[in-house]
């Protein structure tokens, strides 16, 4: 039998990369922007867009350590508690585990059937995965979406750093923009592609919602940037 491919197996990494990447595109462009809007000269694009990109990665891969290792503390207390409750309770544990069995559909004698054939192969990992919705695909992994997160990062902040030392001076926020959202709408293919989620849909959220960013921040360029020679 040819095993089935599930896209679930892919949320952890794909989260952070997509992310990433998109988050590297959107926010070394709009600084990059922000302050062509207010410059005349190429070298303070190019430094915020530089800039920017080693900031942006630390800050991503840092933030997204943090935040899964706090889900993965989560995760890792609440399986203790678990462990505990099997070690000491066992009976009203089991009856716990049958009790969520009856509530998707079996009966009372078969419920009661799977508990105990479950509990004897591996109690902690049935609580674990029917109690508490914890398994080895969504598991936490804080090391993995850290490096996912900033390698995508960069990977994303390099194409619009490349626009801002090669695009004409005086079109620089056109075609900061113009690439951006060609960047943006290759990222969300790519990202709806490797997710099995709807294409269209995925484009037009992130254009849009990159439409809007872009445009405040060129306008506070506008608003507050002094020009420089």
């Amino acid at each position: 039998m040819e095993i089935e491919e599930h896209y679930t197996t892919r949320s952890g990494w794909l989260r952070a990369a997509v992310l990433g990447a998109n988050d590297g595109i959107l926010s070394t462009t709009s600084l990059a922007i922000g302050i062509a809007a207010a410059s005349t000269t190429r070298e303070p694009i190019v430094l915020a867009a530089v800039a920017g990109l080693v900031a942006g990665a630390m800050s991503m891969a840092a933030g997204e350590y943090v935040s899964v290792s706090s889900q993965s503390d989560i995760e890792v207390a609440d399986l203790t508690r678990e462990k505990s409750e099997l070690e000491n309770t066992p009976d009203l544990e089991l009856q716990e585990l049958a009790s969520i069995y009856r509530h998707r559909g079996l009966d009372e004698n078969l419920a009661m059937q799977v508990a105990i054939q479950l509990t004897a192969h591996d109690a902690l990992g049935a609580h674990a995965k029917d109690e508490l919705g914890i398994n080895e695909i969504t598991q936490a992994k804080p090391m993995q979406a850290a490096l996912a997160s900033a390698a995508s990062f960069i990977i994303g902040g390099l194409l619009p750093l490349l626009v801002s030392i090669f695009a004409p001076i005086k079109l620089m926020v056109i075609y900061q923009y113009g690439f951006s959202i060609l960047f943006l709408a290759l990222s969300a293919l790519v990202a709806a592609k490797a997710g099995g989620s709807n294409r269209g849909k995925a484009v037009l959220r992130i254009c849009f919602w990159g439409t809007v960013a872009m445009f405040m921040t060129a306008l506070v360029g506008y608003l507050f940037g002094v020009k420089t020679a």
